[in-house]
């Protein structure tokens, strides 16, 4: 095997994996997130060939140099055809004029019209493999800001040997994101509306994990972006858009978790040209915040019309700091000890710097991302999602700053409008057109429990499930 498909954490502490223990694992045991030992590399004429191929053939070319001996190349090539039979677009991930050299980057065609699906849907299927070749059983426990959710129990729904309990914040998604959730009718799932925000189930769930012996004895593993073969899955389409268009471009991304866009960095160390990263967040803008002013300082989380980006602690971050810090582990495991405890990081001057050589930063308020919905459409006819709206704002302000190289622009548009029809009827006056399997859910009954934020009460209602 190859170091691309051995893994290492951030953390330093944790023994080498494989791609099937990380797959399994999510996290690594030392709390740190896993990367690859030494990233693969491609050159500038391998991925110039991939114009003109199929997204399904890229996707094998990028993700087969991390399986290693996990599984064989049929069996990879079969589940990545299986997860993109149901997309509505051919294309998967097709890019769409948006006038003035910038495009946006369509990510939603998938079952629950979220960007998630172009990784879960093949991390599901690998999920299920692995378990079947290794035995055992599985439970995922998911915290969401809104998307993951839906897009994990349309992976994960009914499969064998998996139990999925997925945490949303109470009241703080839209009714759309919810019902995709809570109208599962598979018994393997239950949804849990947790009376807190996004980083307190995400902190929950970080919680379990560190109970070794209680995650050992249930298979405790994650689905969210910590979990690296997400972030892979996510890398392929800044390959397949690079070349598609054909030159570097500069990638605007909606960011919350930093998972997204940490995919663009992942590509860019495997020799993907790409001019900059930019981080576009709402106002809960931990992220421009860090980059802008180098400290990385989680304060309250503000609830906003983009809610998949609700979020305060993004987890992600930690890879970058790790690469940034020159894969110094026993650095990023002191500074996210100190972060944990303190809730703010200085960002040493080395390190700030080698982000600010890759990313940039922008953020929007509510009002400025109705602005942008209603620009975009009063200019294109076309309508944008709030979180794709915060991204277009980012690119306008990118524009009127004069960045060199900035173009073209390839803005990563990450949910359908039809999950937010009350923020595009702010912003425009009129609905979405919603897709006949959104228009359904208003029909379906709802199965959710209502939980506090409290660990032992989130392990006990787990415990007493997985015995039903």
């Amino acid at each position: 095997m190859t170091d691309s498909s051995h893994f290492i954490s951030t953390r330093g502490q944790a023994p080498r994996a494989d791609f099937a223990q990380v797959l399994l694992a999510g996290l690594a045991p030392d709390g740190g997130l896993y990367v690859p030992a030494a990233w693969p590399h491609f050159t500038p004429e391998q991925i110039a060939a991939f114009a003109g191929q199929s997204y399904q053939h890229v996707a094998f070319e990028i993700l087969s140099r991390f399986v290693g001996d996990a599984f064989s190349a049929a069996e990879l090539k079969a589940d990545i055809e299986a997860a993109y039979a149901g997309f509505e677009d051919k294309a998967i991930a097709p890019l769409r004029e948006l006038g003035d050299d910038a495009y946006l980057l369509e990510l939603f065609h998938g079952p629950t019209f979220a960007f998630k699906d172009v990784a879960l849907q093949i991390l599901g299927r690998l999920f299920a493999r692995a378990l079947k070749q290794r035995g055992g059983k599985a439970t995922i426990v998911a915290a969401t800001s809104g998307d993951t959710g839906s897009a994990a129990i349309a992976a994960l729904g009914g499969l064998p040997n998996i139990d999925v309990f997925v945490l949303h914040p109470k009241g703080r998604v839209s009714d759309v994101q919810r019902r995709q959730m809570t109208t599962s009718p598979h018994a393997n799932v239950r949804n849990i509306a947790l009376e807190g925000s996004f980083d307190d189930a995400q902190a929950l769930v970080k919680g379990l994990f560190a109970q070794t012996e209680f995650a050992n004895e249930i298979g405790l593993t994650a689905v969210n972006s910590i979990n690296f073969v997400r972030i892979a899955a996510q890398a392929v389409y800044y390959f397949t858009a690079t070349a598609a268009l054909g030159r570097p471009a500069t990638f605007i991304v909606p960011t919350g978790n930093f998972g997204d866009i940490f995919a663009g960095e992942a590509a860019m160390r495997m020799g993907l040209a790409a001019e900059r990263l930019v981080i576009a967040t709402n106002q809960n803008d931990i992220m421009a915040r860090a980059l802008n002013e180098g400290v990385y300082a989680a304060g309250s989380t503000h609830h906003t019309i983009s809610p998949s980006m609700d979020i305060q602690v993004a987890s992600n971050f930690e890879r970058a700091l790790f690469e940034a810090s020159g894969r110094d582990a026993d650095w990023t495991a002191a500074a996210m000890n100190d972060f944990a405890r303190d809730k703010k990081l200085a960002l040493p001057e080395k390190v700030l710097g080698d982000l600010r050589d890759r990313y940039s930063a922008f953020a929007a308020n509510d009002e400025e991302t109705l602005a942008t919905i209603k620009h975009v459409h009063d200019k294109t006819g076309m309508i944008i999602d709030p979180h794709t709206a915060v991204a277009v704002s980012a690119a306008r302000k990118l524009t009127r700053e004069g960045v060199v190289g900035a173009r073209p622009v390839v803005i990563l548009s990450t949910a359908h409008p039809a999950k937010f029809p009350d923020a595009v009827m702010q912003a425009i006056g009129i609905a979405p057109p919603v897709p006949p399997a959104l228009a359904a859910l208003d029909k379906l009954p709802e199965k959710l429990d209502i939980l506090p934020n409290s660990l032992p009460l989130l392990r006990q209602f787990i415990s007493s499930r997985l015995a039903e």
